[in-house]
């Protein structure tokens, strides 16, 4: 059973979504050629235990050792922070974080350039960040799932890229993963209704090259089968009467 949430949860909810945006805010700062994943995985702890009752709400979830997802290139998601892993100019990098705060979780990533990086990968992070941007906006009551998705691949395909279809949005809020799932792809109009205090993480995936991913033997990282590289922005966002309203943002 989804769990609609009153205004006041979404007050809690915005609380810790904006200690999110500040922390991702810090990591993007914070990107260097030189820096290793773990010193930048630091910086998002520190910055967290700093926030008396705020946790890093991925560190241990399911077994994972971060605090914060961290990767790089072709990597799409859940790459484990390591003092190895030394970012290099021209590398792209993800940092997905999420806060636990009063009982209620966010999620949210952004990617990341490191110093100067190819005209291609821009494009790749200009059409991420458009895509979500229209995930959002669909994002309304009387819509449906479907109409989320659509609208991020209709982005993504006109652009000539690829989303990860295996990998997927959700719901967020009382736990870090729930139903609905939130695709990025689908039709309009079909799929679960989005009802006002409906909460979930919009997250399109958007690779170079095509759409199928594996696992590395770390049984974390997903990375593109192909090696073409990947792109993820996402943000937790609250379905209101008068329109979406993005929890994770600065303001």
């Amino acid at each position: 059973m989804v769990h609609l949430k009153s205004s006041r949860e979404i007050e809690i909810m915005a609380k810790g979504g904006r200690l999110l945006a500040q922390t991702l805010e810090l990591l993007r700062t914070s990107v260097r050629p030189g820096m290793s994943t773990k010193a930048l995985d630091q910086v998002a702890e520190d910055f967290i235990r700093s926030h008396p009752g705020a946790t890093a709400a991925f560190k241990g979830l399911y077994g994972f050792p971060g605090s914060v997802c961290i990767s790089i290139n072709e990597e799409i998601v859940h790459g484990i922070p390591s003092a190895k892993r030394i970012l290099k100019e021209g590398d792209i990098v993800t940092v997905d974080f999420g806060v636990k705060l009063e009982g209620y979780y966010t999620d949210a990533a952004i990617t990341v350039p490191v110093g100067e990086i190819s005209e291609q990968d821009q494009q790749l992070l200009q059409v991420t960040q458009a895509a979500l941007r229209a995930g959002v906006e669909a994002a309304r009551v009387g819509n449906h799932i479907g109409d989320i998705g659509a609208a991020v691949s209709a982005v993504v395909r006109a652009a000539g890229f690829t989303t990860a279809d295996d990998l997927v949005g959700h719901y967020v809020g009382t736990k870090p993963h729930g139903d609905p799932q939130v695709p990025n792809f689908g039709k309009p109009k079909r799929g679960p209704r989005l009802q006002a205090g409906l909460t979930i993480a919009i997250e399109p995936m958007v690779n170079v090259g095509a759409s199928p991913i594996r696992t590395l033997s770390d049984r974390w990282t997903v990375v593109t089968a192909d090696g073409s590289r990947s792109a993820h922005f996402e943000h937790s966002v609250a379905i209101l009467e008068d329109g979406p309203r993005v929890l994770t943002s600065l303001t």
